[in-house]
């Protein structure tokens, strides 16, 4: 499918635009908290469900303790072992973590057939078991003042007082999330586990069969799944890594079902969903579809460009980016689905009128709501004055030596600070993971493509008009036929790219990183005040809202509730669970998609090239038929689809049949409803999945992971 091609019939059209708004919210739609299921048991019950409908509420009890976050992906453990299933592509940045030229696990895969061949996680990996969800909306919310700076900072003083009275004691990780754009707060806390590392994960070839080429595309044949293991002191406390750290034995864990799923059957999904924006003003839909995406796109394919010609002839710079490489055109195709799926929609009129209808409702039932309504509009006419500098600025995290001086200079000002009062992200509950960030850069950087990546961004930044530059980085880059020769010293004599020198600097107080003359340090005091400047203008402005969008968003919940419907709130990383069943789709007139893909589309894709190189081993396999117990009509099923609705971070998410048993993982959506992230299409959202059947499969028949099938427990 070209990148340009529309996947939206006029058929789709008009069923897209008959199901945009609050008031169709059961059907498959939503990513419920797991308190909200019980308004929802009857209807749960109906499409499947055998558990009790309560159990899904319950935190301390399955399938829900079971599941767990990665803070970017979801897992599962399915041994008493705490080993946790993921997906391939949520471990990825640990597999390549472990990699070398002459190690390439990527490449290769790996299986520990015992536990002390294990490897070590990167160092920022973590396992996340929620264990309380307090609503705080109270503590949070009351009489805040109007003042927009002043509300933000009343509201991050009483977050951090919560967070760090949850966290006293060690062992957890607390934060306070945002519902229904402030409607609602709740405190989450979490077991923190550190220790966690690699257990098995197949070949790429395998595991990301297809690469980026069939990302976001149905019909999929892609093993997206690996393993790690979590562990903890001898005490049965998280700790750092050790060799003396033991499995931690979760309170339960998920069978993994060998028998699968059929076609109509019910499935559910329990995860961390990141992000989505279907309570977004029309306004902020029509900034993304006509300026964020096209810009970002544009943006982001210069990016990976310049990435891959720069590591085109050194394998160990393409090691250390292929995490970012993934990353990035995960992201881009991202962006283009979200274009493509809103071209020759009117999107935007149909929210507006929609809006228009709960602003008239609120005008007699909650006047305060049409008043957020239209605070919120005039507060996105500031944002799009800079945004095009803020996007710029955010690229700049692609610089590896750009966040490791930024970052370092700014830890070495907010620890001159009480904790409570340092910037979130530096208090000392972060220092652990900042100072993993700077540990394992080299694995991750290489000078050349860092300076050409530089060179772009900050020559895009040069090519600003004048009155949306910052005179402190003005300063900095001086002339733009400098900006070459700047570079070129900036990384010549910098010693950052050194780790001992950036865990040496990472203990160093303000002045010493205030006197260095290493050229990296001299750019971040530099830019370091422009930066602030601008984290201020934002603090004001994202305390205005948090006045004002929770007076719309109150009006919108009672609105729904007029109609006898739930509301559910928009991801934000927190603990969801969707419900649904297996089932194809019409693409578009004519164009009809089955729910399910099997080992004989693995050989017709193969061409033993690039992305479409299965294994020869895996080959023989399927040419053999040693199926097994695992086919159905004479094959293997490889990956499915359901209805679910799910969004990023949702990766790796348990698929769980009416048991609680799982019966795959999700792993990707598809791309005609790549732009569900806005405006749900209950008719072509579909959620694709790596069918359990696949994975047994592959680690009995291809890779020979007979210790970890022997481990896990096989639901027959």
């Amino acid at each position: 499918m070209s990148k340009s091609f529309n996947p939206l019939s006029k058929l789709s059209i008009a069923i897209a635009l008959s199901f945009i708004g609050v008031t169709q919210a059961y059907a498959v739609e939503g990513m419920w908290q797991p308190q909200q299921l019980q308004e929802l048991a009857d209807d749960v019950r109906a499409k499947g469900l055998e558990l009790d409908p309560k159990t899904l509420g319950n935190l301390d009890a399955f399938p829900l303790n079971a599941v767990v976050g990665l803070g970017f992906c979801t897992a599962s453990f399915v041994s008493p072992m705490g080993l946790v299933v993921t997906n391939h592509h949520c471990a990825y940045g640990t597999i390549q973590f472990n990699s070398k030229p002459e190690r390439n696990l990527l490449k290769d895969g790996f299986l520990a057939r015992t536990i002390g061949e294990e490897l070590p996680g990167e160092p920022t990996l973590r396992v996340y078991v929620t264990e309380s969800i307090t609503d705080v909306s109270a503590q949070i919310r009351k009489n805040l003042p109007t003042n927009g700076r002043k509300a933000f900072d009343t509201i991050d003083a009483r977050q951090k007082a919560l967070v760090a009275a949850c966290e006293k004691g060690g062992g957890y990780r607390c934060d306070v999330y945002v519902f229904h754009g402030g409607s609602k707060y709740s405190l989450v806390k979490q077991m923190e586990i550190r220790d966690v590392r690699l257990v098995y994960n197949p070949a790429e070839a395998i595991g990301k069969f297809g690469g980026d080429t069939d990302n976001w595309i149905w019909p999929r044949h892609t093993a997206d799944f690996s393993f790690l293991r979590a562990y903890v002191g001898s005490d049965g406390k998280p700790a750092d890594y050790s060799n003396s750290n033991v499995p931690y034995r979760p309170k339960s864990y998920l069978k993994v079902s060998a028998k699968g799923v059929s076609d109509k059957d019910f499935v559910m999904i329990a995860g961390y969903p990141g992000r989505t924006n279907r309570y977004r003003l029309a306004e902020e839909l029509g900034d993304a579809e006509s300026f964020t995406y096209p810009t970002l796109i544009s943006r982001y394919e210069k990016v990976l460009s310049i990435i891959a010609t720069q590591t085109a002839n050194s394998p160990d710079a393409a090691i250390k980016y292929a995490s970012t490489v993934a990353s990035l055109n995960n992201g881009l195709k991202n962006f283009e689905g979200n274009r493509d799926g809103f071209a020759g929609l009117p999107v935007v009129a149909q929210k507006t009128a929609e809006e228009q209808t709960i602003a008239t409702w609120a005008k007699k039932n909650s006047p305060a709501g049409e008043q957020g309504y239209a605070g919120l509009q005039a507060l996105l006419k500031d944002a799009r004055a800079v945004r095009n500098r803020d996007q710029i600025l955010a690229l700049m995290n692609q610089s590896g030596l750009y966040t490791a001086a930024r970052d370092l200079y700014r830890h070495s000002i907010e620890r001159e600070k009480a904790d409570a009062s340092r910037e979130y992200g530096f208090q000392e509950r972060d220092e652990i993971r900042i100072e993993g960030r700077l540990r394992t850069l080299e694995k991750r950087w290489d000078a050349k493509v860092d300076r050409a990546l530089s060179e772009y961004l900050w020559s895009s930044y040069a090519a600003l008009p004048a009155a949306e530059r910052l005179p402190e980085l003005d300063a900095w880059l001086g002339e733009p036929p400098q900006l070459a020769a700047k570079l070129d010293a900036l990384f010549a004599e910098t010693k950052l790219g050194n780790t001992d020198e950036r865990l040496r600097l990472f203990k160093a107080d303000r002045k010493t990183i205030e006197s260095s003359n290493d050229p990296a340090l001299k750019m971040a005091v530099a830019f370091l005040p422009a930066l602030l400047k601008i984290e201020n203008q934002n603090k004001t402005r994202l305390g205005n809202e948090s006045r004002l969008r929770p007076l719309w968003m109150d009006a919108r919940i009672a609105y729904a509730a007029s109609l006898g419907k739930p509301l559910y709130p928009d991801a934000n990383n927190s603990l969801r669970v969707t419900y649904g069943n297996v089932m194809g789709y019409s693409a578009r007139d004519a164009i009809s998609y089955a729910p399910f893909t099997n080992l004989e589309g693995i050989v017709e894709k193969h061409t033993g090239k690039g992305e479409f190189d299965a294994t020869q081993k895996q080959l023989e396999a399927i040419k053999a038929k040693r199926f097994g117990s695992y086919a159905v009509n004479g094959s293997v099923p490889v990956n499915f689809l359901s209805d679910l609705d799910i969004t990023g971070g949702n990766s790796g998410s348990p698929t769980m049949n009416g048991k609680g048993e799982l019966v795959g993982l999700a792993f990707d959506g598809n791309y005609e409803a790549i732009s569900s992230g806005w405006v749900y299409n209950p008719k072509l959202t579909r959620t694709i999945h790596v069918d359990s059947r696949y994975m047994l499969w592959l680690m009995q028949e291809v890779d020979g992971a007979d210790n970890l099938l022997k481990e896990m427990v096989i639901a027959k």
